[in-house]
């Protein structure tokens, strides 16, 4: 990467999410493990009954799940090495934000976004075409409750981050629009999961494959034709965290546009505070009032 003039691919493992069941980190997308995803069966730990054994199956149990984050880490400095060499060989070619719309508007390039619907929703790129190779889990059965809990206890309250799963028919879709000549611009938010359907594509025999390095995170305004309420920036934030405004993407956009963008992330902490110190006082004087009514 470093010998074509673009920075190494490094900052694509930079998430160090634990995973559990067939919980995606939206983050670290792009490994033939991931995308082809299942439970492996190591982590399926049968229970010991009786205190005797407790000390021994936390033991166990912790032994597993540092192991299946060692193959997670494994997997994914393996698929870092075929992404480069994708890019490194040109049988993915690399561009800019600006240089895609250019591409689009001059060469009549077709843009393939394969974000999820929840980035899709905020802002999409004008005559572009979407594909997710991730969407928002919708099951409701056992297995995805847990792991919607368990996605949402793990930061997914703070970052907005959805509970994910691979769409299995994303290669079919794409061949039903689009013939193997055709030329894509695969793109994503961030540049991981396009780097993955790039991967996916060219194995199927895609080869006029463009990669938008970055991902829409890193289009100006202008750079590409854009649709949707937000700008690109703003459309993979979510959660806790964009609603106080503490998110990376709009610390940017603060030192932008001033104090007024501050002062409404500043009313919304007060808010927060405030509602907090309601709560904590309610539930001070319910108690109160319960405690009265057992001593009568």
């Amino acid at each position: 990467m470093e010998a074509l003039g673009h920075p190494p691919l490094n900052s694509l493992s930079s998430c160090r999410r634990r995973y559990q069941g067939q919980q995606h980190c939206p983050r670290l997308l792009g490994t033939t493990r991931c995308l082809n995803y299942s439970e492996p069966s190591s982590v399926k730990c049968r229970p010991f009954y009786g205190t005797r054994h407790r000390g021994l199956n936390s033991i166990r149990v912790q032994a597993v799940e540092e192991d299946y984050e060692v193959r997670q880490m494994k997997d994914m400095a393996a698929a870092r090495k075929r992404w480069e060499a994708l890019v490194r060989e040109e049988k993915v070619k690399v561009l800019t934000p600006r240089e895609a719309g250019y591409a689009m508007q001059l060469s009549n390039k077709t843009l393939l976004d394969v974000r999820p619907s929840t980035e899709h929703k905020k802002a999409w790129v004008k005559a572009s075409t979407w594909i997710p190779i991730f969407d928002v889990d919708s099951r409701f059965d056992a297995g995805t409750l847990s792991r919607k809990v368990t996605n949402f206890l793990m930061g997914g309250w703070w970052s907005g981050v959805p509970t994910l799963s691979v769409d299995g028919q994303f290669l079919s879709k794409v061949e039903e629009k689009f013939t193997k000549d055709t030329d894509l611009i695969v793109a994503c938010q961030k540049g991981l999961r396009s780097l993955a359907a790039c991967e996916l594509l060219h194995n199927a025999g895609y080869r006029n494959l463009f990669w938008i390095q970055g991902g829409l995170e890193a289009a100006d305004e202008g750079d590409l034709e854009r649709e949707g309420p937000i700008p690109f920036k703003l459309a993979g934030i979510g959660g806790v965290s964009e609603f106080l405004g503490w998110t990376d993407q709009q610390r940017i956009e603060a030192a932008k546009k001033g104090w007024g963008y501050r002062l409404v992330f500043s009313a919304r902490l007060v808010g927060v505070f405030l509602v907090a110190d309601a709560l904590i006082i309610g539930a001070q004087q319910a108690a109160r009032y319960l405690q009265e009514i057992r001593s009568h």
